[in-house]
């Protein structure tokens, strides 16, 4: 304390505090003998209080003033809220000293002289967020970046009421830090769910927030950013235009044979119903050449960045229902009744989440029945939840949830599992899990809001309840293979049966990712087909006259 407030940097204080322009109301609750640093804490807010006569402290008892605490969101201690003629939802957690008494006094000087410090052109798309947020800054108080990212969230959070801005000291709060796996700071949480790592500039730090609440209109204004500075140069899809290729699916599959096909420089039209495929629905990839310890959806976005910056044509938004082949010529409808033809077809559909085909199912889809833990486990904090399935994707998912869920109950139909068996024994190992084997759900279970599930074991003998709030579907993909049936030969899966080219049964269409029979489903092994497929098709359409041998192009620009 003597080494942050020696007479030079009480001087310099004084001399700024001094200017305030409106009075700030310092609010800080704490317990004695709660935490080692709650005295630290209040010592140094008395110490500013001093300096300035606009300033001024009021300590409460975290447990005895609850009331008060729960009025001002404080949830945890040491807890400090700084509030100025208004209340902007601005909070610190932790000791708020090193480099975060940079932030506790920028804090101060912004909310008293009531300016925000941004373009009123950001300042008003700021205000445009209408859905409650929640920003948590992890930091350490030896990061030198961490103020910024700080300031940046409590920036937004006094521009629009619906946003709130905390800074969490994250060695004061392990548990929290380990939620949310905080391995480098600063961190910044959106709404328990998005996170991202370091300091960003408000302007983007308001896109991560978008992308959490608002995806479709993040999508709008990052595509606009990118055009601008010349980064995309996607075309709208012609209905009446006849493409050299029709590339079905918007996985790692579609994108990879995208940037192979327009790099052979041809006419390349992309359908899908939205982009990303299975790997949106996947926390953190950590076997991908080159991309160590990356979050599925950041995954998707390098990819959709690196796809687009190719003039490629985009059709999103609706599902193909059929494709036929007349002569020569492929045509494909959507379910939007939208008509498209090409001269060969790359199929990348993927797959398909399976459904358990029992009461109640269809009626609590979407309200308790779900199929991404990954997206919706924190909306389970201190309930009870059943996961069913025993393969990677079920033990993911209970894991996903092992730090929100009060009761975990995992439901496999056999007695053994075919995770790996390093995640199996992880989650055998997990206290808040039950393991139920050789058992199958009959029923889920509710009147106006799902309550439980009802289980049976596979020999008929025992039947019973298990209250929980939600239920997470786990029990494998199904080929999205449907609107080809008639028109390539499939496997006893429905898989679409491809030679080691991604050739099918029928000339001039290729397959590519988990839609097809290749035995092993990863995200690499889909970039890869991807591509395969994309040259096979080349070579078909150049073999078959149907366009001119071009040179691989490596700027289409030039």
């Amino acid at each position: 304390m003597a080494e942050l407030m020696n007479e030079k940097t009480k001087k310099e204080l004084k001399r700024v505090l001094g200017k305030l322009r409106d009075r700030i109301e310092i609010v800080y609750f704490t317990q004695e003998n709660a935490c080692p640093s709650c005295n630290e804490q209040q010592h140094l807010l008395e110490a500013v209080a001093k300096l300035a006569d606009k300033i001024t402290l009021k300590v409460y008892d975290f447990i005895k003033d609850s009331e008060q605490a729960t009025k001002l969101g404080i949830d945890k201690i040491p807890g400090t809220a700084v509030i100025g003629t208004n209340d902007y939802g601005i909070r610190f957690y932790g000791l708020t000293a090193g480099y975060e008494f940079q932030s506790l006094i920028e804090t101060i000087l912004m909310i008293a002289d009531g300016k925000s410090g941004l373009s009123p052109e950001l300042e008003e798309m700021i205000t445009r967020v209408d859905e409650p947020v929640h920003i948590e800054v992890m930091t350490t108080l030896t990061c030198p970046y961490c103020p910024r990212a700080v300031h940046a969230a409590q920036q937004l959070a006094m521009v629009n009421e619906n946003i709130r801005a905390d800074m969490v000291e994250s060695v004061e709060f392990p548990q929290l830090a380990q939620r949310y796996a905080v391995t480098g700071t600063p961190k910044t949480v959106i709404n328990e769910t998005h996170s991202f790592v370091g300091a960003m500039g408000v302007d983007r730090v308001y896109l991560e927030v978008l992308k959490a609440v608002n995806p479709q209109e993040y999508k709008r204004i990052e595509e606009a950013i990118r055009e601008a500075h010349g980064h995309r140069h996607v075309r709208k899809a012609e209905p009446g235009h006849e493409y050299d290729i029709i590339i079905i699916g918007g996985g790692t599959a579609a994108m990879s044979a995208a940037i192979y096909a327009v790099r052979k420089a041809l006419d390349v039209l992309l359908i899908a119903k939205d982009l990303g495929g299975q790997i949106t629905y996947t926390a953190m990839v950590d076997n991908y050449l080159g991309l160590p310890s990356i979050e599925g959806k950041e995954m998707v976005e390098q990819f959709v960045m690196h796809m687009e910056q190719f003039p490629i044509a985009e059709n999103l938004g609706a599902n193909v229902v059929e494709v036929q082949k007349k002569k020569e010529t492929f045509s494909v409808t959507t379910e939007n009744e939208k008509k498209f033809s090409a001269k060969s077809i790359i199929y990348c559909a993927g797959k398909e989440y399976g459904r358990l085909g029992v009461p109640g199912e269809e009626r609590f889809m979407g309200r308790g029945v779900a199929f991404c833990a990954t997206c919706d486990a924190p909306l389970y904090r201190d309930k009870k939840v059943a996961v069913v399935g025993g393969g990677n994707s079920a033990f993911t998912s209970v894991r996903d949830l092992l730090n929100f869920a009060r009761e975990i109950h995992l439901v496999h139909r056999r007695d053994t599992f075919t995770a790996d068996p390093s995640l199996v024994k992880e989650i055998e190992q997990a206290k808040n899990v039950r393991i139920h084997t050789n058992h199958v759900v009959q029923e889920i279970i509710g009147d106006n809001e799902l309550t439980g599930i009802r289980i049976q074991s596979v020999d008929g003998k025992e039947r019973h309840d298990l209250g929980v709030d939600g239920v997470f579907l786990e029990i494998g993909l199904t080929p999205n293979s449907a609107p080809v049936k008639n028109l390539v030969k499939l496997n006893e899966r429905n898989e679409i049966i491809v030679d080691k080219d991604n050739t099918t049964s029928t000339p001039g269409f290729y397959a590519a990712g988990d839609v097809t029979d290749i035995t092993e489903k990863q995200i690499i092994i889909a970039a890869g087909e991807g591509a395969k497929a994309a040259l096979a098709a080349y070579g078909y359409l150049v073999e078959k006259k149907l366009v001119a041998r071009k040179a691989v192009i490596d700027s289409w620009q030039q």
